[in-house]
C-alpha cells in the first residue's frame, strides 16, 4: 500500500479576511473506506467470482493478501504468487495454510498455492496457460528497461486469457498533501491519458482488448480527476495457447519456490472418506436421537406437542430441504428397528444432499465407510445400538 493512500486531503478555500489577508486553504483529511488496497483486491475478487478462472497468478504479490482473499473461491485449482522480495512473501506463508475448517468441510476440487521468489519480467514456463494474471500496483515500480520487457513477458510469453493491471492515477495526486510520487520506490506515475495510451498500444500489439475503470472515488467537488487507482482489464482476443503449445515451451524455470501448499479436497480419497464417515455418523446419530425420543413420547406422552412422522421418528427442526429433496428422502427405504438396534439403509443416507455430495452410489459409500462404521450383515444399512451413543 502506498504511503499517501492512507488518507486523502482535500482543499477548501477560506473566505474570511483577517488583517487584510485571506485565510489559507484548509486541508481536511478523508479516509478511503474501505481502504484503497482492499478496494483493489475486492475488484479482483469480483472478477474471479464473475469469470471463474481455474488458474490465477499474482505478479508482485507482496504479502499475499490478494491470494488470501481469493483462495476461498471453489473454481480455483492453482494460485501462484511471484514477488522480488523473498523475505516479504516468506513471512506471510502461515496465512495461506489450511485451517481445521478446511479439513472438516473440504473443497470439491484440489487447490494448490505456490509462492515464487522472482521478477515479473523474467520468463518462467510454470506460469504458462493461466486464466488470469494480476499486476496490482506493480508497473510503477519498474524502471524503463523492465517496463519495456514487461509486455513481452506478460502479454507475449505468458499470454493468459485475462490480465488486470492497476497503477496510481497521477491526475488524482494534487488532492494529496504534497505533489510527489505516492511511494519512494515508484519510478513513474502516469495520468489517465498516459496509462491508456500505453495500455491500448500493448493490447493492440498482443491481440488483447482492454477496458478501463478504477477504484477510489474522488471526493465531491474535486473535479474531473478520475479514480485514485486506475485499472485496465485486458482480455485475449485470440484463443489462449493450447496444451501442446504450452508443453513445447516448458522447461524454463527461473523462479525459486518459497512456499507451497495443497488444500484438502474431495478429489483426495482419504479426505473424501473422512468427510463421508463424519457426515454419515452425524446423520445416523441424529436419527438415533429422534428414534429414542419418539419411543419416550409414545411411552410417557409429550407436553411439547412434538409430532411423530411416518418413519416412527419424532420431527425436530433441522435442515431445510427443497421439495425435490424431500420427495427423494421420502421415497428411499426407511430406518427400522430390530431388537435394540437401529438400522439406517445406505440408500436412505444417500438421499440426503450432504451425503450425496460426497458419494453418488451405495457401493462406493459402502467401500469408503466399511472399516469405520458398523454395517448390517449384508452391508445394506448402518447399524447402531439404541442403548449407546457411540457406534
Amino acid at each position: 500500500m502506498h504511503d499517501l493512500e492512507h488518507f486523502l486531503f482535500v482543499n477548501f478555500q477560506g473566505n474570511s479576511v483577517v488583517d487584510g489577508n485571506f485565510d489559507l486553504p484548509i486541508k481536511k483529511a478523508i479516509n478511503f473506506f474501505p481502504p484503497l488496497y482492499r478496494q483493489r483486491y475486492s475488484f479482483v475478487n469480483d472478477l474471479v467470482n464473475q469469470h471463474k478462472p481455474k488458474k490465477v497468478a499474482d505478479l508482485g504479490c507482496g504479502n499475499a493478501s490478494l491470494i488470501q482473499m481469493i483462495k476461498s473461491h471453489s473454481c480455483l485449482e492453482l494460485i501462484v504468487g511471484v514477488d522480488i522480495n523473498k523475505d516479504k512473501i516468506g513471512s506471510q506463508r502461515c496465512r495461506l495454510s489450511p485451517f481445521s475448517g478446511d479439513y472438516l468441510s473440504p473443497r470439491d476440487l484440489n487447490l494448490s498455492i505456490i509462492l515464487y521468489h522472482g521478477s515479473a519480467v523474467e520468463r518462467d514456463s510454470r506460469l504458462l496457460g493461466f486464466d488470469l494474471v494480476t499486476c496490482i500496483e506493480l508497473i510503477e515500480h519498474l524502471d524503463s528497461e523492465d517496463l519495456a520487457r514487461f509486455p513481452e513477458v506478460v502479454f507475449g510469453y505468458l499470454s493468459p486469457a485475462m490480465i488486470v493491471i492497476s497503477t496510481p492515477n497521477s491526475d488524482f495526486n494534487p488532492l494529496f498533501p504534497t505533489v510527489t510520487f505516492r511511494d519512494s520506490d515508484h519510478k513513474f506515475e502516469w495520468n489517465r491519458k498516459q496509462f491508456q495510451t500505453w495500455a491500448l498500444g500493448v493490447a493492440d500489439f498482443y491481440s488483447y482488448s482492454v477496458e478501463f475503470t478504477g477504484v477510489g472515488e474522488p471526493p465531491e467537488g474535486a473535479g474531473n480527476v478520475g479514480y485514485c487507482t486506475q485499472i485496465g482489464v485486458f482480455q485475449k482476443i485470440r484463443a489462449p495457447a493450447t496444451e501442446s503449445c504450452i508443453v513445447e515451451q516448458c522447461g524454463q524455470h527461473v523462479y525459486k519456490i518459497v512456499y507451497s501448499v495443497s488444500y484438502p479436497s474431495l478429489q483426495q480419497k482419504e479426505v473424501r472418506k473422512l468427510a463421508l464417515t463424519n457426515e454419515v455418523s452425524r446423520q445416523v446419530q441424529s436419527m438415533r436421537q429422534r428414534y429414542v425420543s419418539s419411543l419416550s413420547i409414545l411411552q410417557n406422552g409429550d407436553e411439547n406437542g412434538h409430532k411423530i412422522n411416518d418413519t416412527g421418528l419424532i420431527t425436530f427442526s433441522g435442515p431445510v430441504f427443497t421439495e425435490l429433496e424431500k420427495l427423494k428422502i421420502e421415497k428411499s427405504p426407511k430406518p427400522f428397528c430390530f431388537g435394540n438396534k437401529l438400522y439406517v439403509p445406505l440408500e436412505r443416507l444417500l438421499a440426503y444432499p450432504k451425503v450425496n455430495r460426497l458419494c453418488d452410489n451405495v457401493d462406493v459409500m459402502r467401500a469408503l465407510i466399511a472399516d469405520t462404521v458398523r454395517l448390517s450383515r449384508d452391508g445394506s444399512a448402518v447399524k447402531i445400538d439404541l442403548r449407546d451413543e457411540s457406534q
